[in-house]
C-alpha cells in the first residue's frame, strides 16, 4: 500500500509565505512525476506545478514566479513554496505521484487547506 501525506496547509495573509511539504511512503519502487493540484470551492481541480525525478518542472501560468516546487528523491517527497500569496490561491492543495509498484499508478494525498485571507 502507498501513502502520500501533505503537511505545511494553513491561513495566512496576502503577501505571506507558506510552504507544502509531501511524503510518499509504503511498498514504493520508483517515482516518476510528483505534482501539487488544487482545487477551490465550485471550481475543478487544476495543476499548480509538477516535477521530473531530473528536477524538470511545469507551473501553471497563475503561480509562475511566486511558487518554486521542489523533491528529494532520497526521501520520496515534495515541496511546494509559496511566495507572495493571494486570496485566490485560497483552495485545498493536493500533492500527486506516478508510482511504480509493478505498473505505473497515480496515486493522491489527503489534500490541505490553504487559505489566504486578511
Amino acid at each position: 500500500q502507498v501513502h502520500l501525506v501533505e503537511s505545511g496547509g494553513g491561513l495566512v495573509q496576502p503577501g505571506g509565505s507558506l510552504r507544502l511539504s509531501c511524503a510518499a511512503s509504503g511498498s514504493i519502487f520508483g517515482i516518476n512525476g510528483m505534482g501539487w493540484y488544487r482545487q477551490a470551492p465550485g471550481k475543478e481541480r487544476e495543476l499548480v506545478a509538477i516535477i521530473t525525478y531530473g528536477g524538470n518542472t511545469n507551473y501553471a501560468d497563475s503561480v509562475e514566479g511566486r511558487f518554486t516546487i521542489s523533491r528529494d528523491n532520497a526521501n520520496n517527497t515534495v515541496y511546494l513554496q509559496m511566495n507572495s500569496l493571494k486570496p485566490e490561491d485560497t483552495a485545498i492543495y493536493y500533492c500527486n505521484a506516478e508510482i511504480y509498484r509493478g505498473s505505473w499508478l497515480d496515486y493522491w494525498g489527503q489534500g490541505t487547506q490553504v487559505t489566504v485571507s486578511s
